[in-house]
């Protein structure tokens, strides 16, 4: 798999996304920013895809509620779209399997000239536009370095999911400031034979704001503003997400506030 400039790229990134954090959007604009001015391709669109309810980590909300934040959280993005795929299945959905579905479809609505999925529904997450780009979309798992390492756990991830991902898509891993990927791609005999398919690219701009750090602030009643999309904090609290409850600042205006969970 060799990209050069006229390669049309979509990323998808899948996770929990419970709740959606401003730097889970952010990744997308830095890996479309990284690919195109080193001229590896042309990024035509993103995808956020949730994990299904069953995944049962802990801290998730209901899928319901997730997809909802996401798409306040991207209200103002005009390429990067929600596919709630992969929470209508029966169960929880491989990342390979969820790679291959939107692949798939990718494939079958481009080459659909007799107009067979034009007269079904579009999922949101089809770039508005798409048949007019020449050629084929490559679709790009989008990950942090934290889930390129996970490949080494054993018993995580099977081998030959793990080649599929490599292999056919490839990923784009957004690393921290003094990381080094570079280190463990080596370290990992499937990794390096499939390095040409791992994108590298570093975040300058140091962000830490975790779904896990911001679930914390808000089961100690501490104040999320700033950390989190005002509109998605203000929908946490209108439906008591993650144990939080209304109040209201001295000021009179509405703050997001937690109580601890029983």
């Amino acid at each position: 798999m060799r990209m050069t400039s006229s390669t049309k790229i979509m990323l998808i990134a899948c996770g929990s996304f419970s709740p959606p954090t401003p730097m889970h959007f952010r990744m997308f604009e830095i890996a479309r920013d990284h690919i195109q001015q080193m001229g590896l391709g042309q990024v035509v669109g993103g995808i956020v895809s949730p994990v299904h309810d069953s995944y049962a980590k802990k801290g998730l909300v209901s899928a319901t509620h997730r997809c909802a934040m996401i798409k306040i959280g991207l209200k103002t993005s005009d390429w990067i779209h929600l596919s709630d795929w992969e929470t209508q299945q029966e169960e929880w959905t491989r990342t390979r399997q969820v790679l291959q579905y939107h692949q798939n479809y990718i494939n079958s609505y481009l080459k659909d000239t007799n107009g067979t999925i034009n007269n079904q529904h579009i999922p949101a997450w089809i770039p508005e536009g798409i048949k007019r780009t020449a050629g084929q979309v490559q679709l790009k798992l989008l990950c942090g370095a934290d889930l390129l390492e996970s490949f080494a756990t054993p018993g995580l991830w099977k081998d030959e999911d793990l080649e599929a991902i490599l292999g056919y898509h490839g990923i784009v891993v957004i690393s921290r400031a003094g990381s080094n990927p570079e280190q463990f791609i080596f370290n990992s005999d499937l990794l390096s034979r499939y390095r040409r398919n791992i994108t590298i690219v570093t975040n300058w701009v140091t962000n830490d704001v975790s779904s896990t750090l911001i679930r914390k602030l808000l089961s100690r009643g501490l104040s999320v503003k700033y950390l989190l999309d005002d509109h998605v904090a203000e929908y946490i609290r209108k439906f008591g997400l993650f144990g939080t409850n209304n109040e209201t600042d001295r000021d009179g205006s509405s703050c997001l506030r937690g109580t601890a969970q029983n």
